[in-house]
């Protein structure tokens, strides 16, 4: 157990020298008394609260429940308000933005006089870029999860936030329903706090955070409103001044086993295809080296056993009052690395010793699975030398061995144009780049192209779809997404012309243009980049160093080894 003056703080308040006393002095002028904070734990809660983003309006109010912990337990607790990144309103894409917020909680963590960390977030880059910077940090950390928010309602049917948007959209296209059902349909879609209640991208994520052990257990799975999120945020605080004192970092838990642990759990929930940008990011900055091959090897062994939308039936709170994420994790004990540590100070399986199933149906036993194999397979061939990926649960299945005429489109601005083209058949292809790291910029979530509405008349409602783009873990279909090397800097789809045949070829994990490699050569010689998209700022500096999808989309000069120093504090 550490001792008082071994507190990393005690380098700030604890010495008699001038600095010191200058940072005694500053906090009597924010009204701390000495034995309010010294000689006690510094807590940094980390809260990407904002009036802006719905799933985490909450969050001021859980912060003070943080803090309640942390006093509870005899430390000293300090909010620190980091960039929120709100999928539903930040353009291009939050996506664009995830590195930053990364950096902000590294440089935060290093530079103030925090002993340990709360950090706070669920929308969907929040729980990536929060991890990736507490793990380069490497200070105890916990993970407070922000919880999804409560089934929606229109009529007498439940919703799921994302994946009944996109089902009625369509419908609304088709002639099926007119501007009152829809009128209906956005007061009932999204009706508290939280974040999206289907297995999309803000789920998959907290979930992938809690089998990491970050996160006390259950915590991913607690609807946002509900007390027992209360209990959780307040057991948090005080969880991680126990941390503090018994000096266990975020290093110590995110360990090898740990990021493979996090995959088998993100496939066996029909996670969402985001996740595996995310996991190959944020395993690169705890020094671990995974690769697609690893999400496509793990896929083959683990079964789906969420039946969550948009690959299932159920939603988040159904989950929950099943049993949650333990539940789920109970059911594959013999394929997870049960005796490593997690922030509790015990190890996973002495987690789940309690964990229950109470809804066979929603948490699906293994003899029963939603499907034998995890619901991302990864993908290779001419049109994707360094991989892509395709959530296949999620789509038709007569669609997972195809061969069409492409459809191409320059970029999103082209495909909002031309989507309609009656010459379009449900049998084509359609393909769009130009929204790649790069080219997006920032991959932003285009990849569930929308079928054309005389289709959607004829009652078509998937397709394949091609891009370098992502797609909101909310969407379904047949989108292959994620195509590496974007087109932005000449990976091959950037050489797809309309009529080309293109093969996808899931079972095979083939996706394949069929066109010479004579005429690729020749394609290539005539391709030209394109212009650079920022002359300066953030954005300048995101092109200069971002690594492509199969990369982790994360900064090369964060990704890269090596630590930096602690700051004088004198």
């Amino acid at each position: 157990m550490k001792q008082p003056e071994e507190l990393r703080s005690h380098r700030w308040f604890g010495g008699g020298e001038l600095r010191n006393f200058s940072h005694r002095a500053r906090s009597r002028q924010l009204g701390y008394n000495p034995e309010e904070h010294l000689g006690k734990p510094v807590i940094g809660i980390l809260n990407t609260w904002s009036d802006i983003n719905p799933c985490h309006m909450h969050l001021r109010e859980r912060a003070e429940q943080v803090k309640r912990g942390v006093w509870q337990a005899g430390g000293f607790p300090l909010e620190f308000p980091v960039a929120t990144l709100s999928e539903t309103y930040q353009k291009p894409t939050p996506m664009l933005y995830r590195n930053l917020l990364a950096m902000e909680t590294e440089e935060i963590l290093r530079s103030y006089p925090i002993d340990g960390a709360v950090l706070m977030g669920g929308c969907d880059k929040t729980t990536p870029a929060l991890l990736m910077g507490a793990a380069s940090a490497g200070l105890p950390a916990i993970f407070v999860p922000a919880g999804p928010m409560l089934r929606g309602h229109w009529r007498n049917e439940v919703l799921g936030s994302g994946t009944d948007m996109w089902k009625y959209w369509d419908d609304k296209r088709a002639g099926l329903i007119g501007d009152a059902e829809m009128s209906e349909l956005e007061r009932g879609l999204a009706r508290s706090p939280g974040h999206c209640m289907t297995m999309g991208t803000a789920s998959t994520m907290t979930s992938a955070a809690e089998v990491l052990g970050v996160t006390l257990p259950g915590a991913a799975s607690i609807p946002a409103v509900d007390s027992a999120h209360h209990r959780m945020a307040a057991a948090s605080g005080a969880r991680i001044v126990g941390m503090v004192w018994e000096d266990l970092t975020i290093t110590q838990v995110l360990d090898k086993r740990a990021y493979a642990d996090a995959i088998t759990t993100v496939l066996a929930l029909g996670g969402s295809t985001n996740a595996v940008i995310h996991l190959i990011a944020m395993a690169g900055r705890s020094g671990i080296p995974v690769s697609l091959a690893d999400f496509d090897a793990i896929a083959r062994r683990v079964p789906v056993l969420a039946n969550i939308r948009p690959g299932g039936d159920w939603l988040m709170e159904d989950f929950y009052y099943a049993g949650g994420l333990p539940g789920l994790l109970s059911r594959l004990t013999d394929l997870l690395h049960t005796e490593r540590l997690t922030v509790t100070g015990r190890t996973l399986g002495e987690n789940l010793e309690q964990a229950q199933v109470h809804n066979d149906d929603v948490i699906r036993p293994r003899e029963n699975p939603v499907a034998a194999e995890g619901g991302v397979a990864v993908l290779h061939g001419n049109l994707a030398p360094s991989g892509a990926v395709i959530k296949h649960i999620a789509a038709e299945p007569h669609l997972l061995t195809h061969t069409g005429p492409a459809v191409v489109f320059e970029n999103y601005g082209d495909l909002k144009k031309r989507i309609e083209n009656p010459d379009i058949t449900a049998d084509s292809v359609l393909v769009l780049r130009g929204s790649g790291p790069l080219g997006g910029p920032g991959m932003p979530e285009y990849g569930m192209l929308p079928i054309p509405a005389h289709l959607l008349e004829q009652g078509v409602r998937d397709m394949v779809r091609i891009s370098d783009a992502r797609m909101s873990g909310t969407s379904y279909g047949a989108c292959v997404l994620h195509v590496a090397p974007e087109s932005h800097v000449g990976g091959p789809l950037a050489l797809v012309r309309d009529g080309d045949l293109i093969t996808l070829d899931v079972p095979s994990r083939v996706l394949r243009l069929e066109v010479s490699d004579e005429e690729l050569l020749r394609r290539r010689a005539e391709w030209t980049a394109p212009a650079p998209r920022f002359e300066r700022g953030y954005g300048a500096l995101y092109s200069d160093h971002i690594t492509q999808a199969d990369e982790g989309c994360d900064f090369d000069f964060l990704a890269k080894a090596g630590h930096n120093p602690e700051p004088d504090a004198r």
